[in-house]
């Protein structure tokens, strides 16, 4: 797989998941620029570059010149959806792809791909079984946000530009002191015997390692064929109370409690300060494109994964 060279951006990459891929690109040649409101917790080899995703300022002069731009900017869905949260999920997401998409139309060598997540749940619905791109869209918050994101996206591409959809399932992610994303606070709980059955267990819990995930965005940065939407997701999604068991027996703890569903939209608002949706609800995706192209995956499966995050940690 090519890596990226020259200059490549990343909105929003102040988090786990850009924090990894800016290191990444970096041991591969690549100059990195984060571009978000608060500096990564860790320190780096990147440009960190101050902007509040909403107005235009010096910041988009780095897009000047730029081999290539990854949009990661929106509020966290890990939060209570109150009617304020839910604006801001929205609005973070469209406000800051518009005014990428305005920094873009002023560069005078813009960057030639733009590489731009989403969200994996956007496919089907809770009952659709397993779902490639070729899925109808789903119903629902965050498949209504997805859409719009996707949409603003599409608006602001320059007929010049590579544009790449890359919609990301769960991220299973090494805790570098930036964040792991949901596997920490998953392993905690596993951890204290927490790690049980939440509400069926039915429910799809699509994941991908985040070696993939980041060997996915670096292949649209690079891979000229790439253009369109992609599902970020293991080719071999599971169960919640599969991914629970496999994930007990990777910290070694026999036993996990189970939550039921009325337990789980108590506690998840109350004591874990996030909704129940995210818990109770799942989707089983795939990515047929990926497939066709010859993607492989490093972690195709589940075990293996979990094992290198967690019992490889250094």
């Amino acid at each position: 797989m090519a890596t990226p060279s020259g200059k490549i951006v990343i909105a929003g990459g102040s988090g786990f998941l850009g924090v990894a891929l800016a290191e990444h690109l970096i041991a591969g040649g690549a100059e990195v620029v984060i571009l978000s409101r608060n500096a990564p917790k860790i320190a780096g080899k990147w440009k960190h570059v101050v902007w509040d995703g909403r107005t235009l300022g010096v910041w988009s002069r780095e897009l000047d010149g730029a081999a290539g731009l990854v949009n990661l900017a929106g509020r966290s869905i890990n939060c209570v959806w109150t009617p304020e949260h839910r604006e801001e999920i929205l609005h973070s997401r469209i406000d800051a792809t518009r005014i990428l998409g305005e920094a873009v139309k002023l560069a005078g060598t813009p960057p030639p791909v733009w590489v731009q997540a989403s969200a994996a749940n956007i496919h089907g619905d809770e009952n659709s079984g397993v779902v490639n791109e070729d899925a109808v869209f789903g119903h629902g918050f965050t498949q209504d946000v997805a859409k719009a994101w996707e949409a603003t996206f599409q608006k602001n591409l320059l007929p010049s530009q590579r544009g790449v959809i890359v919609r990301i399932s769960v991220v299973l992610g090494r805790d570098r002191g930036a964040g792991g994303g949901a596997l920490p606070t998953l392993r905690r709980l596993a951890k204290f015997g927490l790690g049980g059955t939440v509400g069926p267990g039915t429910q799809g819990f699509s994941w991908i390692h985040e070696l993939d995930m980041i060997r996915l965005f670096e292949r649209g940065l690079t891979d000229p064929t790439m253009r369109g939407a992609y599902i970020a997701s293991s080719p071999n999604p599971v169960s919640q109370k599969i991914f629970a068991r496999q994930l007990r027996r990777t910290v070694g703890m026999p036993i996990g409690l189970p939550a039921f569903s009325w337990m789980v939209r108590i506690g998840a608002k109350w004591i874990m300060r996030t909704d129940p949706e995210l818990a109770l609800y799942g989707r089983y995706v795939v990515s047929k494109r990926l497939k066709d192209d010859g993607f492989e995956f490093q972690f195709p499966e589940l075990r293996p994964a979990l094992e290198d995050l967690l019992n490889n940690r250094a």
